[in-house]
């Protein structure tokens, strides 16, 4: 009886040994069936969830992130402001009756929030001279590389009084344009610049010529401050803020915590929301005004004393710069610090992630939930035009994933 027992034993542990050598076999041709791949301008690191790395090819190679350099930025924001940090916007009234509005870079002020407003203010005043706004907590004009002068949101100007992202949507109906957007007027100060292009619908960009973004700002507060009962005698205009003599009558804290900011600026890659964040953190350390040198410096500072990392090369916070470079090795140092706000990151199946596109790049960076329900964090970068980060993730989800 023992001899069978023991036969029985060596039995099923030749039988585990083959199971496992042939998984081991499987991982491997998985493994080889990923890294080609991966081109002379591509990159790849994987790690389990101890951290060793068992994927990994030309990971040490400076590559231009893309969007996943949002990942960096939201980091930095979170950790010098905090995922409870509230952006304001101040309201004041000076010895002249005139109203001045000054921005500290919420680029969440939309016209919904904006409504709420003016009926607080309905309540304080019912007359007002003139609207003074006042942009001066960031430098301006901020050039964004990679920015350019196109119509579309991506390139939409950084600033601190901003609404509505900047972007103003129409549509031409029954002779005339109207607002394509339920809660925002179409004002004359947006028609003027319509009548300019050739489109009948769409989005035009306001821009920073002129203080169009700020102006603008003023021109749609005014137009809800008036829908409250609130008279303008005066005009609107650019101005600053005197803190000795003008009465602060409103201090608007946004009610959207930092942390939902951060998950909707990764859920929808928003390139304008990244920059002003950076801004934000730049004034908050360095002091105003909020300049892209102080945000990156920022950027920087974290990224070397918090993260040990100082092999990349950072011109801007939203990856729209091709002059971000970063390996994929140190970008997995990013991965490891942001594992805690992971769920502010989309998810489809067993992937958090966040990609990145340019022309001719390709990224991918995030978490793959595994079999053994333990998070793989993983980095894919590719510079090869026509590569595919997206198609190697998938085989990669499909290796690891449950």
């Amino acid at each position: 009886m023992t001899n069978i027992k023991l036969i029985l034993i060596r039995f099923i542990f030749s039988f585990f040994c083959l199971f496992s050598a042939a998984q081991n076999l499987y991982a491997e041709t998985e493994i080889s069936d990923i890294l080609k791949y991966i081109g002379v301008n591509d990159a790849i690191i994987v790690s389990d969830p101890d951290g060793k790395i068992f994927i990994e090819k030309n990971a040490d190679k400076k590559l231009i992130p893309a969007s996943t350099l949002k990942l960096l930025t939201s980091l930095s924001v979170l950790h010098h402001l905090g995922p409870s940090y509230r952006f304001s916007t101040e309201f004041y009234i000076d010895k002249d009756l005139n109203l001045k509005i000054k921005g500290y870079g919420d680029p969440l002020l939309t016209s919904e929030y904006i409504i709420e407003i003016a009926k607080i203010l309905g309540m304080k005043h019912k007359y007002i001279n003139d609207v003074i706004v006042d942009d001066t907590y960031f430098k301006k004009p901020t050039v964004i590389p990679g920015v350019t002068r196109s119509l579309e949101p991506y390139d939409s100007p950084n600033g601190a009084l901003c609404v509505n992202f900047n972007t103003v949507s129409f549509k031409y109906s029954k002779g005339k344009f109207i607002s394509a957007e339920r809660q925002t007027p179409l004002l004359p100060f947006a028609i003027k610049k319509i009548n300019k292009t050739s489109a009948k619908k769409g989005r035009i960009l306001l821009t920073s010529d002129q203080n169009e973004i700020t102006l603008y700002a003023g021109h749609l507060i005014s137009y809800f401050l008036e829908k409250e009962g609130i008279t303008r005698r005066g005009e609107i205009r650019t101005g600053a803020v005197d803190i000795k003599t003008d009465r602060l009558i409103l201090k608007y804290e946004s009610p959207v915590l930092l942390d939902e900011i951060v998950s909707r600026l990764l859920f929808h890659s928003n390139n304008f929301i990244a920059n002003q964040l950076l801004l934000a953190v730049g004034a908050k350390i360095s002091g105003p005004p909020g300049t892209l040198e102080k945000g990156v410096s920022a950027l920087n500072d974290y990224a070397r004393d918090i993260l040990k990392i100082n092999d990349l090369s950072i011109s801007e916070g939203s990856g729209i710069s091709r002059e971000n470079m970063i390996p994929a090795k140190s970008f997995l140092k990013i991965l490891a610090e942001f594992a805690p706000y992971r769920s502010l990151m989309k998810h489809n199946g067993p992937e958090y992630f966040k990609t990145g596109t340019l022309t001719g790049v390709s990224t991918r960076a995030g978490y793959i939930k595994g079999r053994d329900g333990k998070l793989y964090k993983f980095v894919i970068m590719t510079n090869s035009n026509g590569n595919s980060a997206e198609k190697i993730s998938k085989r990669l989800c499909s290796m690891l994933g449950d």
